[in-house]
């Protein structure tokens, strides 16, 4: 058709996509605007997000469950913000967020709040990255929407709940003095409860997570700093949300996106090792210490994300 055209009209056509696809890829590269904002799902929770930094957009998926973001913020998310622009999300029922008035938490809940807040944002796509029971939600979501995924970083995630407290109660039972252990018949959550009571009575609970207690107490500093919302971990270890026992790791070998797995070489929280995570495009990296490697191992865990994060395609 061009070839009927003018050559002064087939000049000005060409300037003019030449133009649209200027405009088209600064609005897919415009930074977000920082700071904190409330977003409204679909079903009306009221949500608390936080941005800050530059670079490429990545939505922060916090464990607990119930924990809220603030922690990994100002512990980890904040040395990785001249290279990332972190989206700090609080769950719904969780942190700073406002709660769900139908009591809506299942996973797919959770999942599409996160999808309407990257539609909220414009984003095509960002980094999702998570810590410990986040990695159960992050995967959920790359895999109802691997499009809009352009790489994960798990962080001491779990993938199966049920792994992850067989673990914790292990190794936490072993911490306890012989006279302080549970009696084994004695049901799972049962025996749960009472060996973190135990280990809190005993001033033991840090060293479940974090390899010296100095850690732990900053830890636990911070994440008295903001107040929290703690419905949502309410309601997962009331038992009556079944899909947050569901195991994720054979999922994970259809998720053909970049992966960065971060390991704590003494974690017994996530009751995983290396080969769980069976993504076919994987790196993983096994920092000293326990649960936390972004408070552990500061330097090395800012590295390891940086050199994943500036090796993905533009």
């Amino acid at each position: 058709m061009f070839r009927f055209l003018s050559s002064t009209v087939r000049f000005l056509m060409l300037l003019l996509l030449v133009a649209l696809s200027t405009v088209a890829q600064a609005q897919k590269q415009a930074a977000l605007p920082v700071g904190s904002r409330a977003i409204f799902t679909y079903d009306s929770v009221k949500l608390f997000v936080q941005v800050a930094g530059q670079g490429t957009p990545c939505l922060f998926v916090h464990g607990g469950p119930g924990a809220g973001s603030y922690s990994f913020e100002k512990l980890g998310g904040n040395r990785l913000e001249d290279k990332l622009q972190m989206v700090y999300l609080d769950q719904r029922g969780s942190g700073r967020s406002g709660s769900s008035r139908t009591k809506n938490y299942s996973m797919a809940r959770i999942v599409q709040d996160m999808e309407e807040l990257r539609q909220q944002l414009g984003l095509q796509k960002w980094v999702v990255m998570a810590h410990s029971f986040g990695g159960t939600i992050a995967t959920a979501y790359a895999q109802k929407y691997p499009q809009r995924v352009q790489a994960l970083v798990l962080v001491n995630s779990v993938l199966n709940p049920v792994a992850s407290l067989d673990s914790m109660l292990a190794y936490g039972t072993s911490l306890l003095p012989a006279a302080a252990r549970p009696a084994p018949s004695l049901p799972q959550m049962q025996r749960f409860g009472m060996v973190m009571g135990a280990l809190q009575q005993l001033k033991l609970a840090g060293q479940l997570q974090f390899s010296h207690d100095s850690l732990a107490a900053r830890a636990m500093r911070v994440s008295r700093a903001v107040p929290g919302n703690p419905e949502f971990a309410q309601q997962v270890f009331s038992g009556r949300l079944a899909d947050y026992g569901q195991d994720y790791a054979p999922a994970t070998a259809k998720l053909t996106m970049p992966t960065l797995v971060i390991l704590g070489k003494d974690d017994r929280t996530t009751g995983a090792t290396a080969a769980t995570y069976q993504f076919p495009r994987k790196q993983v990296v096994t920092l000293p210490g326990k649960h936390n490697s972004f408070l552990e191992q500061p330097a090395q865990f800012r590295q390891a994300v940086v050199s994943f994060v500036q090796q993905l395609p533009r």
